[in-house]
């Protein structure tokens, strides 16, 4: 059972950095400064550079929200079907959709159809919650007050060198989200495994082995090397028409909230971040740039993730304890 639970942590690693590759690559692929295979295969190379970051995040999410020793090997493999089956799910839809939320929440259903409300840490899950809240907000915010100091700064620039320079930035702070994006989610599966190692006796504090650490990095890596396409069109075409400016102030704004995060150790969603960092930029254009109805199905998809997750892994765990 742990082998199994190892082998689903990594694939959801896997389903993680695909369905998420469009955080990294959206914009930088609909500004036409890299094409698609470009961009996915440095993405997918960053992801894995950032996986070895910190443990920070990996930690809380071993130890941090459901209690090691109230749940089984079971409850921590259907926890993770459960947020595979969801990821793999709003991928078909074109759904940006949080794989953090997804886990965090599986974890929870999975947990408390175990061992009721008492195996799940309510100080964790609130700080966890929290920091998800308030993620997308410094998101939008720190994307809004970049893009409209960018527009004060080159505001007499001409158009051409302004787009030149601007091109060349986005490499750079394309870079940067995919290394934050590594940093913060490839974490996840860490804390994962850690959290089935330390509930299996294999290991006795929440330290995440090496070995995990790099299985991880490089499951995240591969998955974003597939990239999920129907979300990059989301996110790079349908939320905002991008030019290389835009792409440049949300990227560098979501990054910067993602590797603050991932330094104190709050699993944060990397695709609410980058969401609202994009609708941040787009307000200071024009209110009307962003298309609301696209961002309200988005947001109906975010609202459903923890219940839905949760109610997926609480099942998985009826239906398996059943057949046992």
């Amino acid at each position: 059972m742990l082998l199994l639970v190892v082998g689903l942590a990594l694939l959801f690693d896997f389903s993680n950095g695909w369905h998420d590759s469009a955080n990294a690559i959206a914009t930088v692929v609909s500004t036409r400064v890299l094409t698609p295979a470009v961009a996915v295969l440095v993405a997918g190379l960053l992801n894995v550079a950032g996986a070895f970051m910190s443990t920070a995040v990996a930690k809380m999410v071993g130890a941090g929200i459901v209690d090691p020793a109230a749940v089984t090997q079971g409850a921590v493999a259907s926890a993770l079907g459960g947020a595979i089956l969801w990821n793999l799910f709003t991928l078909m839809l074109g759904l940006p959709t949080s794989s953090s939320h997804a886990l965090i929440g599986g974890l929870v259903g999975a947990g408390m159809a175990h061992g009721g409300l008492a195996s799940v840490k309510l100080g964790g899950l609130r700080s966890v919650l929290e920091a998800m809240i308030l993620s997308p907000l410094f998101g939008f915010l720190i994307g809004l007050v970049l893009m409209v100091l960018i527009v004060r700064v080159f505001f007499h620039a001409p158009r051409p060198i302004a787009t030149r320079l601007f091109s060349r930035l986005q490499l750079v702070s394309a870079a940067f989200m995919a290394f934050s994006h590594g940093a913060n989610d490839a974490q996840k599966a860490m804390g994962i495994i850690t959290l089935a190692l330390l509930s299996a006796g294999q290991i006795t504090s929440a330290e995440v082995p090496m070995w995990v650490i790099v299985a991880c990095a490089l499951a995240m890596g591969l998955g974003t090397a597939v990239g999920g396409w129907k979300i990059v069109r989301t996110l790079g075409m349908r939320i905002l028409k991008l030019e290389p400016v835009h792409g440049f102030a949300a990227e560098t704004a979501a990054a910067a909230v993602l590797l603050a995060t991932a330094h104190i150790g709050l699993p944060v969603s990397t695709t609410h971040t980058i969401t609202s960092s994009i609708m941040g930029v787009g307000v200071v254009k024009r209110l009307s740039a962003v298309r609301w109805g696209v961002t309200a199905r988005i947001l109906y998809a975010w609202i459903f993730t923890l219940p839905g997750t949760a109610l997926l892994a609480a099942l998985i765990y009826v239906t398996l304890s059943r057949l046992a």
